[in-house]
Formats: C-alpha cells, sequence, structure tokens
C-alpha cells in the first residue's frame, strides 16, 4: 500500500501538471470507489472549476479547486492498495481498470484501482482523526515520548495509528524501527527517552529520504508499465531490495551485521527486523 512519502511524490508531480487546469466532465466507471457521492452528485460538484493545488495529507491527496466566482472545493483521493493516478491523452483506450476519469482540455486525469480499495470524492471527514505531519513543528521528540507511555502495544503496531503520527504505513514503520535500533516487538510504553529520541530522528529521516528516491523515480504510468513506483522507477533501476534495508528481505543477511532478517505477524501485518541490531536493550549508536 502507498505509504506517506509514495503519496507525496504523487502529488507533487500532479501538482505540476494539474494547476490551472480545467474540468470539463466527470466520468465515474466504477461507483463504489466516489461513495457516498453519485456520479451526477460528483460531475455537477467539479465540472467546470479548475485545479488550484494538489496536496497531502497522511495518506490522502488533496484536489484543491477554485470556481470562476471565487468558490472553493477540495476533493479527497485515496490510492488503497494498488490505487494510480496519471494523465493519459484524451484519444487514449481508457485503462481496464479505470474507476474515474477526469476529462480535462487535451488530457484526461485517471484514477485507476484493479483491487478497489481506493476512493476519489468529497469527503472530507477521514482527516478529521488524523495524528500530526511528521515534521509538524509541535511533532517534538517529547511529544512522541509522551504519547508512547499512555499505549502498551508493541511499538511497531503503535507507529501505524494514524492518531500518533499520519502517514506511517507497514513496509515504513519497519524502516523506521531497524533505523533506530528498537525491536518492534517492545512495548510502546516501555520505551526510554533516548529510544524515542531516536525513533523521533529515524521516523523523519527514514521518510525523508524515501520521498527523494522517490522523486527520481517515473510516474509516466500512462506509458503502458506496471508495477507501484515505492518499488522502484518504471525502467527497473531502483528495486524494493536495493532500498528497503529490511522490509521484504526474509532471511537474507542484515546489511549491518550479516544476521538474516526474520519476518513475523503482528497485527496481522508482517514485520521484519533484524534480532542482532534490534536486540531488545540494545542501543544504535
Amino acid at each position: 500500500m502507498p505509504e506517506l512519502p509514495e503519496v507525496e511524490v504523487l502529488a507533487r508531480h500532479l501538482n505540476r501538471q494539474l494547476a490551472g487546469r480545467q474540468v470539463r466532465q466527470v466520468r465515474v466507471l466504477i461507483p463504489k470507489l466516489v461513495r457516498p457521492h453519485r456520479t451526477e452528485e460528483l460531475n455537477q460538484c467539479l465540472n467546470g472549476l479548475s485545479f488550484q493545488a494538489v496536496g497531502r495529507r497522511a495518506k490522502f491527496l488533496l484536489f484543491h479547486l477554485t470556481a470562476g466566482n471565487g468558490a472553493t472545493v477540495t476533493a479527497l483521493g485515496h490510492l488503497g492498495m494498488t490505487g494510480r493516478m496519471f494523465l493519459q491523452p484524451e484519444e487514449a483506450p481508457m485503462p481496464k481498470h479505470a474507476a474515474v476519469a477526469l476529462q480535462l482540455d487535451r488530457n484526461v486525469m485517471v484514477f485507476e484501482d484493479p483491487r478497489r480499495f481506493g476512493r476519489f470524492n468529497l469527503e472530507l471527514s477521514p482527516l478529521n482523526t488524523l495524528g500530526p505531519e511528521p515534521w509538524d513543528q509541535a511533532f517534538t521528540a517529547d511529544e512522541l515520548f509522551q504519547r508512547l507511555q499512555r499505549s502498551r502495544q508493541p511499538i511497531k503496531v503503535k507507529l501505524l495509528d494514524q492518531q500518533l503520527v499520519a502517514g506511517v504505513g507497514n513496509i515504513y514503520a519497519c524502516e523506521i524501527l531497524f533505523r533506530a535500533g528498537i525491536s518492534p516487538r517492545l512495548a510502546a510504553s516501555g520505551l526510554q527517552r533516548k529510544q524515542v529520541e531516536r525513533l523521533h530522528q529515524s521516523l523523519r529521516n527514514v521518510l525523508s529520504e524515501a520521498i527523494d528516491t522517490g522523486l527520481k523515480a517515473s510516474l509516466d504510468f500512462a506509458g503502458g508499465t506496471d508495477g507501484l513506483f515505492y518499488f522502484g522507477n518504471n525502467s527497473g533501476t531502483t528495486t524494493s531490495s536495493e532500498r528497503f534495508l529490511v522490509y521484504g528481505r526474509r532471511n537474507q543477511p542484515c546489511f549491518q551485521c550479516g544476521t538474516p532478517v526474520v519476518q513475523y505477524q503482528q497485527a496481522g501485518r508482517s514485520t521484519y527486523d533484524c534480532p542482532t541490531c534490534q536486540a531488545e536493550g540494545k542501543l544504535k549508536l
């Protein structure tokens, strides 16, 4: 599932392509993905509006549009597990799994989602319960420490709580904990302040580096290539095994100490860690 870095990269990419362009028609091909709205309602709300900017909040894409009279509308997009959003020429055939198509001047913005877990609508209530962004000024190591003190969940599971910090998912939770030298099994409330300080710094560093890496990838999904961009660009020059230090590397040697990376389940999700570098109580310098 695309996480904060991938959504941030896509938001910047779409912002460059969409800013100032007008929606001329909305076509809904999979009504389920625009609920609670009906096709006619979505077309009525967006038709004639112009994109002002595309932004991100947690794992959500925010499409800010304006009308000629200055009225504003925000559409919310979520990629689910397999969703993609891209522009294609208006004469190009519609992709097999296209869910929503926004007709622009010479292009069509397509939202396709083979597994149909994503969404594109005007319902902003999912944003109401989100915690701080990783780089928010108020999200300090001390604030994180205080929040973790109230939870006995394993720290890996707690990092997936979008009310704790917005945007972290399973892939980057594994990477963040490895870089911080913290076992995913440790209770959140059991982390020492020094460990939380490392966790806070690792969280910001891992996500920032992932964004920088993603900005080098191709997002031209209309070119007929497959593969989700967080597993490398379309030319295949960057792979997940090169990018990730533990995620997806079961039984492969740890890049730092050579111990085989282990995989196990936590709250129904796969966790990867190095049992040596992330041994409980071990401080990573």
